[in-house]
């Protein structure tokens, strides 16, 4: 019979990566005491360490992807209004010439 694949939440995960951080305990104790596996535990130490100093950037992560998500819309129409004058000019000079 197969065991079904436990999901654990983030908040859960931060926990278990920070007590993994402090060091007070090894990786067999954590896994013991949270029912996870060490290797586990260790992924999530790296990620943890990897995710953190993000944090502490200056500007909130929030409005550096709203700053995104607002100008690459405009990139794409400048492009194609771009490409609507060129299309236009050339248009334009065929008339001029004829």
């Amino acid at each position: 019979m197969t065991r079904k694949r436990k999901t654990h939440s983030p908040e859960f995960k931060a926990k278990v990566a920070l007590e993994a951080i402090k060091g007070m305990k090894t990786a067999s104790e954590l896994a013991s005491q949270f029912q996870v596996h060490p290797t586990q535990i260790s992924a999530w130490k790296k990620q943890a360490r990897e995710i953190l100093p993000e944090g502490f950037k200056r500007g909130s992560p929030s409005k550096q992807k709203t700053e995104q998500q607002l100008t690459a819309p405009l990139y794409e129409e400048i492009g194609r209004l771009k490409m609507e004058l060129d299309w236009l000019k050339k248009k334009a000079a065929i008339f001029e010439e004829g």
